[in-house]
Protein backbone atom coordinates (compact mmCIF):
# COMPACT_ATOMS: atom_id res chain seq x y z
CA UNK A 1 0.00 0.00 0.00
CA UNK A 2 1.50 3.32 -1.06
CA UNK A 3 0.88 6.82 0.22
CA UNK A 4 -1.11 7.55 -2.95
CA UNK A 5 -3.62 4.81 -2.12
CA UNK A 6 -6.93 6.60 -1.33
CA UNK A 7 -7.56 4.18 1.56
CA UNK A 8 -4.24 5.13 3.16
CA UNK A 9 -4.97 8.81 2.58
CA UNK A 10 -8.44 8.39 4.10
CA UNK A 11 -6.99 6.65 7.14
CA UNK A 12 -4.40 9.38 7.69
CA UNK A 13 -7.09 12.03 7.26
CA UNK A 14 -9.40 10.47 9.86
CA UNK A 15 -6.61 9.95 12.37
CA UNK A 16 -5.31 13.51 12.02
CA UNK A 17 -8.76 14.97 12.57
CA UNK A 18 -9.49 12.61 15.45
CA UNK A 19 -6.30 13.69 17.18
CA UNK A 20 -7.06 17.38 16.78
CA UNK A 21 -10.43 17.14 18.56
CA UNK A 22 -10.58 18.78 22.00
CA UNK A 23 -10.63 16.31 24.85
CA UNK A 24 -14.15 15.19 25.72
CA UNK A 25 -15.61 16.40 29.01
CA UNK A 26 -15.48 12.84 30.38
CA UNK A 27 -11.75 12.47 29.68
CA UNK A 28 -9.75 11.45 32.74
CA UNK A 29 -6.09 10.69 33.39
CA UNK A 30 -3.07 11.27 31.21
CA UNK A 31 -3.07 10.44 27.51
CA UNK A 32 -0.17 9.47 25.31
CA UNK A 33 -1.77 10.99 22.20
CA UNK A 34 -3.81 14.18 21.70
CA UNK A 35 -7.48 14.32 20.84
CA UNK A 36 -9.98 11.51 21.10
CA UNK A 37 -9.40 7.82 21.44
CA UNK A 38 -10.75 5.53 18.76
CA UNK A 39 -13.30 4.22 21.25
CA UNK A 40 -14.64 7.73 21.82
CA UNK A 41 -14.90 8.44 18.11
CA UNK A 42 -16.62 5.11 17.52
CA UNK A 43 -19.18 5.85 20.22
CA UNK A 44 -19.88 9.35 18.86
CA UNK A 45 -20.24 7.95 15.33
CA UNK A 46 -22.38 4.99 16.36
CA UNK A 47 -20.06 2.35 14.89
CA UNK A 48 -17.71 -0.30 16.19
CA UNK A 49 -14.16 0.43 17.26
CA UNK A 50 -12.88 -2.15 14.80
CA UNK A 51 -14.47 -0.20 11.91
CA UNK A 52 -12.67 3.00 12.96
CA UNK A 53 -9.41 1.10 13.46
CA UNK A 54 -9.53 -0.55 10.07
CA UNK A 55 -10.41 2.72 8.35
CA UNK A 56 -7.40 4.42 9.95
CA UNK A 57 -5.19 1.50 8.97
CA UNK A 58 -6.21 1.89 5.33
CA UNK A 59 -7.91 -1.47 5.07
CA UNK A 60 -10.53 -2.19 2.43
CA UNK A 61 -13.54 -1.40 4.60
CA UNK A 62 -17.02 -0.61 3.31
CA UNK A 63 -18.03 2.91 4.37
CA UNK A 64 -21.61 3.87 3.57
CA UNK A 65 -22.50 7.54 2.94
CA UNK A 66 -24.66 7.53 6.08
CA UNK A 67 -21.81 6.28 8.26
CA UNK A 68 -19.41 8.79 6.71
CA UNK A 69 -21.88 11.60 7.41
CA UNK A 70 -22.01 10.61 11.09
CA UNK A 71 -18.21 10.35 11.13
CA UNK A 72 -17.95 13.83 9.64
CA UNK A 73 -20.21 15.23 12.34
CA UNK A 74 -18.25 13.47 15.08
CA UNK A 75 -14.95 14.81 13.71
CA UNK A 76 -16.45 18.32 13.56
CA UNK A 77 -15.33 18.79 9.95
CA UNK A 78 -15.86 22.04 8.10
CA UNK A 79 -17.55 21.88 4.64
CA UNK A 80 -14.24 21.57 2.73
CA UNK A 81 -12.98 18.84 5.08
CA UNK A 82 -16.29 16.99 4.83
CA UNK A 83 -16.06 17.08 1.03
CA UNK A 84 -12.51 15.67 1.22
CA UNK A 85 -13.68 12.85 3.49
CA UNK A 86 -16.30 11.77 0.95
CA UNK A 87 -13.91 12.22 -1.98
CA UNK A 88 -11.26 10.02 -0.37
CA UNK A 89 -13.88 7.40 0.46
CA UNK A 90 -15.25 7.50 -3.09
CA UNK A 91 -18.76 8.27 -1.89
CA UNK A 92 -21.34 10.97 -2.51
CA UNK A 93 -22.42 13.10 0.42
CA UNK A 94 -26.13 12.39 1.07
CA UNK A 95 -26.61 15.80 2.68
CA UNK A 96 -27.10 18.77 0.38
CA UNK A 97 -27.29 22.42 1.42
CA UNK A 98 -30.78 23.39 2.53
CA UNK A 99 -30.60 26.58 0.51
CA UNK A 100 -28.56 27.25 -2.57
CA UNK A 101 -26.91 30.63 -2.68
CA UNK A 102 -28.49 32.52 -5.55
CA UNK A 103 -26.83 35.87 -4.98
CA UNK A 104 -23.40 36.25 -6.52
CA UNK A 105 -20.87 38.69 -5.10
CA UNK A 106 -20.19 41.86 -7.05
CA UNK A 107 -16.59 40.89 -7.84
CA UNK A 108 -17.83 37.72 -9.56
CA UNK A 109 -20.55 39.54 -11.50
CA UNK A 110 -17.91 42.03 -12.67
CA UNK A 111 -15.77 39.37 -14.38
CA UNK A 112 -17.25 39.53 -17.91
CA UNK A 113 -16.81 43.31 -18.05
CA UNK A 114 -13.07 42.86 -17.47
CA UNK A 115 -12.71 41.05 -20.80
CA UNK A 116 -12.69 42.49 -24.31
CA UNK A 117 -13.86 39.30 -26.02
CA UNK A 118 -17.49 38.12 -25.68
CA UNK A 119 -17.93 36.73 -22.17
CA UNK A 120 -20.84 35.81 -19.96
CA UNK A 121 -21.38 34.25 -16.53
CA UNK A 122 -23.79 31.33 -16.06
CA UNK A 123 -25.27 30.24 -12.72
CA UNK A 124 -26.13 26.63 -11.82
CA UNK A 125 -29.37 26.82 -13.85
CA UNK A 126 -27.38 28.07 -16.85
CA UNK A 127 -29.00 31.48 -16.63
CA UNK A 128 -26.73 34.35 -17.63
CA UNK A 129 -26.15 36.55 -14.59
CA UNK A 130 -23.65 38.95 -16.16
CA UNK A 131 -22.23 39.58 -19.63
CA UNK A 132 -20.29 42.25 -21.47
CA UNK A 133 -21.23 44.39 -24.46
CA UNK A 134 -19.36 42.12 -26.87
CA UNK A 135 -21.48 39.15 -25.74
CA UNK A 136 -24.70 41.14 -26.08
CA UNK A 137 -23.67 42.10 -29.61
CA UNK A 138 -22.94 38.47 -30.51
CA UNK A 139 -25.85 36.70 -28.84
CA UNK A 140 -28.76 38.51 -30.43
CA UNK A 141 -32.04 37.10 -29.23
CA UNK A 142 -30.55 36.11 -25.88
CA UNK A 143 -28.28 38.69 -24.25
CA UNK A 144 -29.51 41.79 -26.07
CA UNK A 145 -32.63 43.64 -25.05
CA UNK A 146 -35.12 42.53 -22.39
CA UNK A 147 -35.21 38.76 -22.69
CA UNK A 148 -35.15 35.49 -20.76
CA UNK A 149 -31.47 34.92 -19.99
CA UNK A 150 -31.56 31.14 -19.55
CA UNK A 151 -29.29 29.50 -22.12
CA UNK A 152 -31.31 26.28 -22.42
CA UNK A 153 -34.58 28.12 -22.94
CA UNK A 154 -32.90 30.22 -25.62
CA UNK A 155 -31.44 27.22 -27.45
CA UNK A 156 -34.57 25.07 -27.36
CA UNK A 157 -37.45 27.56 -27.32
CA UNK A 158 -36.23 30.55 -29.33
CA UNK A 159 -36.22 30.46 -33.16
CA UNK A 160 -33.37 32.99 -33.04
CA UNK A 161 -31.04 30.29 -31.67
CA UNK A 162 -31.44 28.08 -34.73
CA UNK A 163 -30.39 30.99 -36.94
CA UNK A 164 -27.57 32.31 -34.76
CA UNK A 165 -25.88 29.00 -33.87
CA UNK A 166 -24.38 27.70 -37.10
CA UNK A 167 -24.29 24.06 -35.96
CA UNK A 168 -27.44 24.28 -33.86
CA UNK A 169 -28.47 20.55 -33.90
CA UNK A 170 -25.04 19.40 -32.68
CA UNK A 171 -24.72 22.19 -30.11
CA UNK A 172 -28.21 21.53 -28.74
CA UNK A 173 -27.41 17.85 -28.29
CA UNK A 174 -24.14 18.60 -26.51
CA UNK A 175 -25.66 21.25 -24.22
CA UNK A 176 -28.22 18.76 -22.92
CA UNK A 177 -25.49 16.20 -22.22
CA UNK A 178 -23.41 18.81 -20.39
CA UNK A 179 -26.38 20.00 -18.35
CA UNK A 180 -27.12 16.42 -17.34
CA UNK A 181 -23.59 16.21 -15.90
CA UNK A 182 -24.39 19.22 -13.70
CA UNK A 183 -27.80 17.82 -12.75
CA UNK A 184 -26.30 14.45 -11.81
CA UNK A 185 -24.28 16.20 -9.12
CA UNK A 186 -27.47 17.75 -7.67
CA UNK A 187 -30.30 15.34 -8.53
CA UNK A 188 -32.55 16.70 -5.78
CA UNK A 189 -32.24 20.34 -6.84
CA UNK A 190 -35.84 21.54 -7.17
CA UNK A 191 -35.03 24.49 -9.43
CA UNK A 192 -33.07 22.34 -11.88
CA UNK A 193 -35.86 19.75 -11.95
CA UNK A 194 -38.43 22.49 -12.58
CA UNK A 195 -36.39 23.75 -15.54
CA UNK A 196 -36.13 20.22 -16.95
CA UNK A 197 -39.88 19.71 -16.57
CA UNK A 198 -40.58 23.03 -18.28
CA UNK A 199 -38.32 22.28 -21.23
CA UNK A 200 -39.66 18.73 -21.51
CA UNK A 201 -43.18 20.11 -21.78
CA UNK A 202 -42.23 22.69 -24.40
CA UNK A 203 -39.62 21.05 -26.63
CA UNK A 204 -39.92 17.63 -28.27
CA UNK A 205 -36.22 17.74 -29.10
CA UNK A 206 -35.21 18.46 -25.51
CA UNK A 207 -37.41 15.60 -24.31
CA UNK A 208 -35.76 13.19 -26.73
CA UNK A 209 -32.22 14.32 -25.94
CA UNK A 210 -32.82 14.29 -22.18
CA UNK A 211 -34.24 10.79 -22.38
CA UNK A 212 -31.11 9.58 -24.17
CA UNK A 213 -29.20 9.90 -20.86
CA UNK A 214 -26.03 11.09 -22.60
CA UNK A 215 -23.55 12.76 -20.24
CA UNK A 216 -20.58 14.89 -21.28
CA UNK A 217 -18.15 17.16 -19.48
CA UNK A 218 -18.26 20.76 -20.59
CA UNK A 219 -15.46 21.37 -23.04
CA UNK A 220 -14.20 24.27 -25.04
CA UNK A 221 -13.66 24.29 -28.77
CA UNK A 222 -14.56 26.12 -31.92
CA UNK A 223 -17.97 27.79 -32.07
CA UNK A 224 -19.56 29.31 -35.19
CA UNK A 225 -22.30 31.94 -35.30
CA UNK A 226 -24.21 33.34 -38.26
CA UNK A 227 -24.84 37.07 -38.18
CA UNK A 228 -27.87 38.81 -39.65
CA UNK A 229 -25.76 39.76 -42.65
CA UNK A 230 -25.14 36.09 -43.38
CA UNK A 231 -21.50 36.29 -42.31
CA UNK A 232 -20.30 33.36 -40.20
CA UNK A 233 -17.94 34.26 -37.34
CA UNK A 234 -15.80 31.69 -35.56
CA UNK A 235 -14.64 31.70 -31.94
CA UNK A 236 -12.58 29.55 -29.61
CA UNK A 237 -14.71 28.96 -26.52
CA UNK A 238 -13.18 28.46 -23.09
CA UNK A 239 -15.20 27.86 -19.92
CA UNK A 240 -13.71 28.72 -16.53
CA UNK A 241 -15.09 27.80 -13.10
CA UNK A 242 -15.04 30.42 -10.36
CA UNK A 243 -13.23 28.99 -7.35
CA UNK A 244 -15.40 30.79 -4.79
CA UNK A 245 -18.60 29.81 -6.62
CA UNK A 246 -17.79 26.54 -8.37
CA UNK A 247 -21.25 26.19 -9.91
CA UNK A 248 -20.72 29.41 -11.86
CA UNK A 249 -19.22 29.25 -15.34
CA UNK A 250 -17.37 32.11 -16.98
CA UNK A 251 -17.63 31.51 -20.71
CA UNK A 252 -15.20 33.37 -22.98
CA UNK A 253 -15.09 33.41 -26.78
CA UNK A 254 -11.87 34.46 -28.52
CA UNK A 255 -12.36 35.45 -32.21
CA UNK A 256 -10.73 33.16 -34.78
CA UNK A 257 -11.42 35.25 -37.88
Amino acid sequence: MTEADPRALLGAFIRAHRERLPLPATAAGRRRTPGWRREELAEATGVGVTWITWLEQGRDVSASPTALARLSDALQLNPAERASLFDLAGRRDPVEPNERRTELPDHVLALPALLQVPAYLLDHLWTARAWNAAAANLFTGWLDGERDRNLLRFVFLSPDAQVLIADWPERAQRLVAEFRADFSRRPRDAAMQALIDELSGSSVLFTRLWGAQTVLHREGGERSFQRASGEVTRYQQTTLLVASNTECKLVCLAPLN
